[in-house]
């Protein structure tokens, strides 16, 4: 199977803000514009081949007509393993959390969510919640949820362009107003809510909590903060590439191309690129696509030698 470049799903959540489209070039009627999905084979939200032999499939699809895209590294997940998004926090996030794989198989029929966040900009006094200021008991966390006691007792940390969170499944989190990031998770949408500062939806509503599941799965702790000064980065002739993070669900990268760099999908993993900046060329076999900021490729595993040529700035992901 040849690359492919892909058209992302678009959600309108009341948080988000204009910058995918006005920025990263997102075309969308959809406003807000909260998350673009751009490496996607949720149901709820697919990404679709936006040119040549698979136009207009969506990647589920082809993931189901041929599962060896994902390569060895995939055989392992029941389901397409991961999914990126763009994300454009214009005002905070609720506080939430994922289940683990355990819970969320047994409960909701899906994967759980064990996902990384990689800073693309924020604000000057941008900050994320991550965890618990403090050891709590299951009984100060469902009583705080139902007020804003939950803001006391949550852990804050200021945040800066290029920063990396890695938050294992079970961590209560928020992304809060004034931040664009890039996102690699599971492939999985169950979120539990905890506290919405009392907004209403779109239906004018209160959007719905889920305090007791979020009790059963949430770590009620403060988390264990990454030390970004231990990054291992190789340096090539005209490019640099950053390790972010590596787990047993995915690895990232950030790889900064001026010139000429040259990759490999080998039948280990397929190799998705995110173009966080800038414009290039990638060439893959007898295939170039023309790749600019916004815009994401998907390289199947087995694929071989491809290159990247331009200046540019890139999200790799593998499995």
């Amino acid at each position: 199977m040849e690359m492919i470049k892909l058209t992302p799903f678009i959600a309108d959540y009341i948080w988000g803000g204009s910058r995918l489209i006005d920025e990263y070039g997102i075309e969308t009627d959809k406003s807000p514009a909260a998350e673009a999905w751009v490496l996607s084979c949720h149901k709820a939200g697919p990404a679709v081949v936006t040119e040549g032999e698979y136009k207009g499939k969506t990647l589920q699809e082809i993931y189901e007509n041929d599962k060896s895209i994902c390569g060895t590294n995939g055989q392992k997940f029941e389901f397409f393993p991961i999914l990126i998004k763009l994300i454009d926090a214009k005002n905070n996030l609720s506080i939430q959390v994922h289940p683990d794989d355990e819970y969320a198989m047994r409960v909701e029929g899906e994967y759980g969510k064990t996902e990384a966040w990689y800073i693309l900009d924020c604000d000057d006094d941008a900050e994320l919640i991550l965890g618990f200021n403090r050891d709590v008991t299951v009984e100060e966390f469902k009583e705080a949820a139902q007020s804003e006691k939950m803001l006391d007792i949550v852990n804050k940390v200021k945040v800066k362009k290029g920063d990396l969170f890695f938050i294992e499944a079970g961590t209560m989190h928020a992304i809060c107003k004034g931040i664009m990031l890039a996102e690699v998770q599971q492939n999985s949408n169950t979120t539990y809510r905890i506290y919405d500062y009392g907004r209403l939806g779109a239906d004018g509503k209160p959007r719905p909590l889920h305090v007791d599941k979020a009790a059963d799965v949430t770590k009620l702790c403060p988390p264990e903060i990454p030390d970004a000064a231990s990054r291992k980065i190789e340096k090539f002739q005209f490019a640099e590439r950053t390790e972010l993070t590596s787990c047993d669900l995915f690895k990232m990268f950030n790889l900064k191309v001026d010139g000429k760099f040259d990759g490999v999908a080998d039948e280990t993993s397929f190799v998705s690129l995110l173009c966080l900046e800038g414009n290039a060329k990638v060439i893959c076999g007898e295939k170039t696509l023309d790749f600019k900021k916004g815009e994401s490729i998907f390289i199947p595993a087995n694929a071989g030698d491809f290159s990247v040529d331009g200046k540019a700035e890139i999200l790799e992901t593998r499995v």
